[in-house]
């Protein structure tokens, strides 16, 4: 592999590539919005360099190839039919590319406008370099620690598991996983390189060899770290320069998926640089550790899951009890009148129903949504007035005790949301939450485009104001984004042209307005100083930027949580959680209102054929009763089982063009609820 090549292929069609001297790769999977974004300010970076930017996206479902191609022109593009896999999708572009330096970027990250630039006076500098790394930090402006790392070992391996690290974030014996003892600002020479920024000089790549393609995701940047130590170079942490990671976007972190797979990819890493019984040991430890973080991610999310059913389950038991004794003596007169199957039948038959109600009706999705948290609870006490009616004598104790529990269920669970939404946000107010104070720091016009986005996105936000960017700023980008000059307009002009203030007063700003959100136009300011302000007012204020000429607002309040994204793209109802769990209860419903009534449709219906053969699939999960009509799909449509009947369906055989096909089924996924699968089956049967 030699930098020297000038011949590529993109898409099966060949072309000349001049060598140049930085080639920028993203491996990209579902991460559009972000993509965007971090594609922008590498057009920045890049300016007065001699480079390319290549973008291989591993069958993403999220339109991110069109994206790509309609808003980057000037992007080398790999459109993969699979996945598969970082490794080799980095591979795939470091082949084609030409470049002296490589950079491997993942596509939730944002540059700055020099840092391409200092990577490389930095490279040229240190001859020995064969890679570095540079200062990231997460959404909320924190320095996250896995900049700088060292090589795993046994103990290294140890002290993360099982959380000394954590405990110790400072010390060498206990952190050196990552670093913890070296300064997060002063260059230093490292072991391991983050897979998110990775800058490296080809001539060491063809030396150490490309990614090891064994490695799906997680554990290459290690791999491909000790081998270019191997090769006879070092590596580096540069913290001249940062950038955001959006650190968990790519991937989520709370999965049994993440431990296994991160986990597997240190035992491949072992098995590939450890030999003999230190190799034996560390193994045996990281699949112990597998096992072992499995199993607290495990219980951790079935807590999370349980936790507020549990608590409503006991407290409505404990009110139960506590009302059965209660009637028995003031009504009945005799403390022993409600026989002992009330306490292992009755009340949790009650609880089952009613509980099982607010989970239907979507009262856990959402802890603080009170609405359906009493919808549930009284369709549950319908259903139990229903099913009451049909139990034997010895099991029906009293009509007066369901009524009764019925409205301590609502008292407690209403009081428990109530207590809890105290405790985090010290206010009664349940579904009214204090609206988040919002300033913009941008133009007039961008400003005004950023509100009308959060308009249009149903996004609530108390806007105090603008705040003016740095007037320099247009100057500085059309020369390239070089560092702006300290000259301001004061803040009387900036007031008369209605803003709150300039930049520079940002601080004093939040502090005044007690602004809780910043939305920063990167249109109007460089990623350098969006940064900066980022650090400098603190993870207490939450953050988000407005890419240029995007409809996506991005950010991230969290190192451990996803990014976050404002968007005014189309939600699909089919694909919220609730709705996809209600339509599946329906599908089940009607397997057993079909399985009840089994004589009557095998005589009367004329679908009897459909229904029977399709029965059993539909109620294993693999059909479900309604689905897309058959016509090419739109990969933005979520996903779907095969349908026994559709939308089509309702047309009674009327020819309908492909194109009014697909608007039938963005149609019935946009709008989508139970009462649309039970209508297209009506119409059918008629």
């Amino acid at each position: 592999m030699s930098h020297l090549r000038s011949f590529g292929n993109v898409g099966g069609s060949s072309y000349f590539c001049p060598p140049m001297r930085l080639s920028v790769i993203i491996v990209n999977y579902n991460v559009r919005h972000f993509l965007e974004q971090a594609l922008l300010s590498v057009r920045r970076a890049v300016r007065g360099i001699e480079s390319e930017v290549w973008v291989v996206d591993n069958n993403s479902v999220d339109d991110s190839v069109r994206m790509v191609r309609e808003k980057f022109p000037e992007v080398r593009l790999l459109a993969n039919k699979d996945n598969p896999g970082f490794a080799v999708a980095n591979n795939q572009a470091i082949r084609q590319s030409t470049g002296t330096y490589i950079l491997l970027l993942n596509p939730d990250t944002l540059v700055e406008e020099d840092t391409f630039h200092k990577c490389l006076d930095f490279m040229e500098v240190h001859p020995e370099a064969g890679a570095l790394g540079v200062k990231l930090i997460d959404g909320s402006g924190k320095f996250l620690p896995e900049s700088k790392r060292g090589f795993p070992s046994p103990w290294v391996a140890f002290c993360k598991t099982f959380g000394l690290s954590a405990l110790f974030p400072k010390s060498r014996l206990f952190n050196y996983y990552h670093l913890g003892h070296r300064d997060e600002d002063k260059t230093c020479e490292v072991d391991v390189l983050a897979g998110a920024f990775m800058f490296m000089r080809r001539a060491a790549l063809d030396k150490a060899g490309l990614l090891d393609e064994a490695f799906f995701m997680y554990g290459e940047d290690i791999d491909l770290s000790y081998r270019i130590v191997q090769a006879g170079y070092k590596n580096y942490y540069f913290p001249e320069t940062k950038i955001i990671h959006y650190k968990g976007e790519s991937t989520k972190k709370g999965s049994l998926n993440y431990v296994r797979t991160f986990y597997q990819a240190m035992i491949i890493f072992t098995r590939k640089h450890f030999t003999g019984r230190r190799a034996g040991l560390f193994i045996i430890m990281l699949q112990g550790a597998i096992w072992l973080r499995a199993g607290m991610t495990l219980l951790k999310n079935i807590w999370s899951k349980i936790r507020l059913p549990l608590l409503d389950a006991l407290l409505i038991y404990g009110g139960l009890v506590f009302l059965k004794d209660f009637w028995a003596n003031y009504y009945y007169k005799e403390p022993d009148w409600f026989k002992t199957n009330v306490l292992w039948f009755n009340f949790p038959l009650y609880i089952l129903i009613w509980l099982g109600a607010v989970w239907l009706n979507g009262g856990y999705d959402q802890r603080y949504d009170l609405r359906r948290l009493v919808r549930g609870l009284g369709i549950g006490t319908l259903i139990l007035a229903a099913v009451y009616g049909f139990l034997d004598l010895d099991y029906r104790p009293s009509r007066a005790l369901v009524l009764m529990g019925a409205v301590w269920a609502v008292l407690a669970t209403v009081g428990v949301r109530a207590l809890t939404h105290f405790i985090e946000f010290r206010n009664f107010r349940i579904g009214r939450d204090r609206v988040k104070n919002l300033v913009i720091v941008g133009s007039a016009g961008e400003s005004a485009r950023v509100m009308g986005l959060l308009n249009q996105a149903g996004v609530a936000k108390n806007f105090i104001g603008r705040v003016s960017p740095t007037p320099a700023l247009n100057e500085a980008r059309e020369e390239g984004g070089r560092a702006l000059d300290a000259s301001a307009a004061s803040f009387s002009k900036a007031s008369e042209e209605g803003a709150l203030g300039e930049v520079s007063q940002l601080d004093e700003i939040v502090r005044i307005y007690r602004v809780d959100e910043v939305i920063f136009c990167s249109k109007n300011m460089l990623a350098q100083d969006i940064m900066s302000w980022m650090t400098r007012l603190g993870p207490s204020v939450a953050y988000k930027i407005v890419p240029e000429e995007s409809l996506s607002i991005i950010g991230s309040s969290s190192k451990n949580e996803p990014g976050e994204l404002y968007t005014i793209e189309i939600r699909y109802n089919i694909a919220q959680p609730g709705q996809r769990r209600n339509k599946r209860v329906f599908d089940l419903m009607l397997c057993g209102a079909l399985l009840v009534t089994l004589p009557l449709w095998l005589v009367f219906s004329g679908h009897r054929g459909s229904f029977f053969k399709n029965w059993w699939p539909v109620l294993l999960g693999k059909k479900t009763w309604v689905g897309y009509a058959p016509f090419a799909q739109h990969d933005a449509l979520p996903p779907l089982k095969l349908g026994v009947f559709s939308p089509l369906d309702e047309l009674k055989g009327l020819k309908v063009s492909d194109n009014a096909g697909a608007r039938l089924n963005f149609l019935f996924a946009k709008d989508w609820n139970v009462w649309r699968d039970l209508d297209i089956i009506l119409h059918t049967l008629k």
